[in-house]
């Protein structure tokens, strides 16, 4: 099952400030909702343990976090599959652009796709879509606060 999600935070810090965040395993262990470890392999290539409840189902999906189609410090693609055992497995990516407001301030816009199966899938088109505009709202969110914070 299929979803996307787009949406846009406006960030108070620097373009290449929020660049180097977007950039920064600390910064998105600490702003991925769920998030337990964030380790990067390579420059481009991150192992994740994140944990999410989705409904009536909490499960932990180990998983491999990419950065493609890098254009620093204007946009970039992360790319994410996590499996979760029995609850299932949720894939996904998101282009990321950023974009200068003044000096001091940055616009982010992503457009997110998501895809679920195993028994995750089950739940509902409704609320796993909800849950997932959701999670993606919280982490832009705080992305957005720790940044400018």
């Amino acid at each position: 099952m299929a979803l996307v999600i787009e949406g846009e935070e406006r960030i108070a810090a620097p373009l290449q400030k929020v660049w180097e965040a977007l950039n920064d395993p600390e910064v998105l262990k600490a702003t991925i909702p769920g998030c337990q470890s964030l380790d990067m392999k390579s420059p481009t290539e991150m192992a994740a343990t994140v944990v999410l409840r989705i409904g009536p189902i909490k499960a932990t999906f180990n998983g491999e976090v990419t950065l493609k189609n890098l254009k620093p410090p204007h946009s970039y693609t992360i790319q994410g599959e996590g499996k979760g055992g029995i609850a299932g497995f949720a894939k996904g990516g998101a282009d990321v652009t950023l974009s200068e407001d003044g000096p001091d301030a940055t616009v982010l816009k992503y457009a997110a796709k998501a895809d679920v199966g195993g028994k995750i899938a089950q739940l509902g088109s409704r609320l796993i879509e909800s849950t997932s505009k959701k999670l993606a709202g919280q982490f832009f969110s705080s992305f957005g606060e720790k940044v400018s914070g």
